[in-house]
C-alpha cells in the first residue's frame, strides 16, 4: 500500500487513540540509526512472492490451529515463541518487540527475518533489542517511510504481517491464531483489535 493511500487510515488511528505522529517519526529515525543501513526487504520478498503464506497471530487458540500451517510462516510477535515451542521456526517475525524474548535472538541466528516496527511507545525496546539481532532485519514504521524503514501498511503485529504478505506478492494468505473479538483484553487492546479488523477488510480479509 502506498503511503498516500495508507495515510488517511493512519491519521484516523492517531486520532482514535490520541497517539502523536511526531513520536512515531522519532521512533522511526531511531530505528533507522540502530539498524545502521541493514535492510533485508528483498530477502523477505523472495520468501513470500508467489508462495502460500500462513500468518500466525498470538490468540490463545493458535495452538489448536498449528496443523493448518502451510507454506511460508509469518509470526506476529509472541506467536513466534509458541511456534518455536512446537518445533516450528517461522520464516519471519513481525514485532514491535513488546513480546520479545531471547527466543527471538535464537530464531534470528537461525535465519528468521525480524521485521521490527517502530512506534512512539517502544523506543526503549528498540534500543534494547535491535542491536542484539544478529540475523536478517527489516525495519518498519506506521508513519512516512524512510530510506531503509518501510511502511507496508497495517497497525498491529498481526495485520502488518498480512499487509506485508499481500504487498510482497503472496500467492495465497491464510490467517490463523487471530481472535479480533477476544473479550479478555483491556480497552486499548480491544481498540487495536477493532482497527486490525477494519484494516484487514481493506485488503479483502474480513475477520470482524
Amino acid at each position: 500500500m502506498r503511503f498516500e493511500d495508507w495515510e488517511p487510515h493512519y491519521t484516523a488511528i492517531l486520532e482514535y487513540f490520541g497517539f502523536e505522529r511526531e513520536a512515531d517519526e522519532e521512533a522511526a529515525l531511531l530505528l533507522a540509526d540502530l539498524a545502521g543501513g541493514r535492510d533485508d526487504l528483498a530477502l523477505l520478498e523472495s520468501l513470500i512472492r508467489d508462495r502460500v503464506v500462513t500468518v500466525c497471530g498470538n490468540a490463545p487458540g493458535l495452538r489448536d490451529e498449528l496443523d493448518r500451517i502451510e507454506g511460508v510462516v509469518l509470526a506476529a510477535d509472541a506467536a513466534a515463541e509458541v511456534l518455536a515451542d512446537h518445533g516450528i521456526r517461522p520464516d519471519a517475525v513481525f514485532t514491535d518487540l513488546d513480546g520479545a524474548t531471547d527466543v527471538f535472538i535464537d530464531l534470528s541466528e537461525r535465519g528468521t527475518v525480524m521485521v521490527v516496527h517502530a512506534h512512539g511507545d517502544n523506543i526503549p525496546l528498540l534500543r534494547h533489542w535491535v542491536p542484539r539481532i544478529p540475523g536478517p532485519l527489516v525495519a518498519t514504521t506506521q508513519a512516512a517511510p524512510l530510506a531503509h524503514v518501510h511502511n507496508l501498511g497495517g497497525f498491529t503485529d498481526g495485520d502488518r504481517a498480512v499487509f506485508a504478505a499481500d504487498a510482497l506478492g503472496a500467492a495465497r494468505i491464510q490467517i490463523i491464531g487471530f481472535d479480533l473479538a477476544d473479550p479478555d483484553v483491556d480497552p486499548v487492546k480491544r481498540g487495536k483489535l477493532f482497527w486490525a479488523g477494519e484494516l484487514l477488510h481493506l485488503i479483502g480479509y474480513d475477520l470482524r
